[in-house]
């Protein structure tokens, strides 16, 4: 078996990763480290929670320890990430391995915060820049961050900054950094927009896939549900009833649906947050320590804020809604299992989502077990609601229109009377026990998060 002792790595390196109870590499570090390490461009497919950070990490880390200087306003390495919680956790991340190395300074940035402090620390001097786009842009455009000094460029969770829009971004940094650097790709998924950014800006990469692509960690235990949309909060509290599902991420496609699910749940005595791209920096970190806490039971999430979030011993994801990219499955479900754990992933799919379950089954090439749909507790004082039951919505009664009175000279005939508007449709026996799920009937699955 390998060993990081194997692997060429400074014994500062070495002592870093025992101190911090790293005892092997990970199948991507052991198959990636001596690429990076004679300096080749590498892509690496690999799913989340595999140790991508400390694969590029430790070699960047050994590289910049042994030769040159920083310059102020000029990082060294750049590694940009799609979301600012991605790039937290791989600052913390470098910082802990880099805690043997003599005055190595590590940054990031991102939006959402004051641009004060970001433009001081990289005045001082990084050697690592770990950065999200858009701040890294504006940055620039101030003048506070030069890339001309760029020696190793990461892209990390490319396919996830391509699902969220940012090509355009890449390619403006990517045109202020050097030609001539070692570039470093890391992906989930390989989808033919990133063998084409692969094409563009890597030089006879290395190849290091340690998943078949597009596949799901086995060790995820993973159902579906079938249901309509305004059974799905019944379900959800239903399912999270269970004390079994101690710590649980449920996605929604919305910002606006994460908002709504999450009010739910307190409304329901579950204690739950919502993070999503609206949401405030401190925001943002107030939920994920409640959730690390225990405080918080139920973090609800978009895709585009769940990116980057690693937080140990996730018993449970719930797909909420259905991702729209089926690659998002896969992201999304590797928030559990990590780390050699186990996991459970259950997805409700309504009648519209079928295509979108068709095409999660195809690229992950498995069929996903269907969980019959169980009784749904109802509220209290109120009937017990069956498995089987409809849900119907009540319609205002048509109100009948004001007649016109009848002109005489024209000699109109007295107009008969209308006919009765048609009764309202009852709720079946069982049926009321749904019925106050009118916070999802606006359809904000339509909506896209911006």
């Amino acid at each position: 078996m390998t060993q990081f002792t194997d692997l060429g790595l400074s014994a500062a390196l070495l002592q870093a990763l025992a101190s911090i109870g790293h005892q092997a590499p990970t199948p991507i570090q052991a198959r990636a480290i001596p690429h990076l390490l004679n300096r080749n461009d590498l892509i690496g497919i690999a799913q989340t929670g595999t140790g991508k950070t400390a694969a590029f990490g430790l070699p960047m880390l050994q590289r910049l320890a042994e030769d040159g200087q920083r310059r102020p306003g000029r990082p060294r390495a750049l590694i940009l990430a799609p979301t600012r919680e991605l790039a937290t956790q791989i600052g913390d991340s470098l910082t802990a391995l880099a805690r043997n190395l003599k005055d190595m300074r590590i940054g990031v940035v991102f939006g959402g915060v004051g641009y004060r402090p970001q433009t001081d620390m990289l005045r001082r001097g990084l050697d690592i820049l770990v950065a999200c786009t858009g701040r890294l842009l504006d940055l620039m455009q101030q003048r506070a961050c030069d890339l001309s000094a760029v020696e190793i460029l990461v892209l990390d969770e490319a396919d996830r900054m391509l699902d969220m829009g940012f090509i355009h971004d890449i390619r403006r940094i990517v045109a202020q950094v050097p030609k001539q650097r070692q570039t470093l790709l890391f992906s989930a998924t390989m989808p033919r927009e990133i063998a084409d950014l692969a094409k563009a800006y890597l030089s006879d990469p290395k190849r290091v896939e340690v998943t078949p692509q597009a596949t799901t960690v086995e060790k995820i235990e993973q159902r579906v549900i079938h249901v309509d949309h305004p059974r799905k909060p019944a379900l959800l509290g239903h399912l999270l009833a269970d004390p079994g599902m101690a710590r649980a991420i449920v996605f929604t496609r919305t910002k606006h649906g994460a908002n709504r699910v999450a009010e739910r749940l307190e409304k329901q005595g579950i204690a739950a947050a919502a993070i999503h791209g609206n949401k405030s920096q401190s925001a943002r970190e107030r939920a994920l320590v409640a959730l690390r806490s225990g405080s918080t039971r139920v973090l609800v999430a978009t895709d585009l804020a769940a990116r980057g979030i690693d937080v140990a011993g996730i018993t449970h994801v719930v797909n909420f809604d259905l991702p729209n990219e089926p690659e998002s499955y896969v992201h999304r479900i590797g928030r559990t299992a990590r780390a050699g754990a186990s996991g459970a992933a259950i997805a409700f799919c309504a009648p519209d989502e079928r295509s979108m379950l068709r095409a999660i089954e195809r690229v992950t090439r498995q069929t996903i077990p269907v969980e019959p749909l169980p009784a749904l507790a109802a509220a209290p004082g109120q009937p017990q609601a069956r498995a089987d039951d409809r849900v119907y919505r009540e319609r205002p009664q048509p109100q009948a229109r004001p007649q016109r009175k009848a002109g005489k000279a024209r000699g109109h005939a007295k107009p008969q009377s209308r006919p009765h508007a048609p009764r309202r449709r009852e709720a079946p026996s069982g049926g009321s026990a749904l019925a106050d799920l009118s916070f999802l009937r606006a359809s904000p699955l339509r909506d896209r998060e911006r």
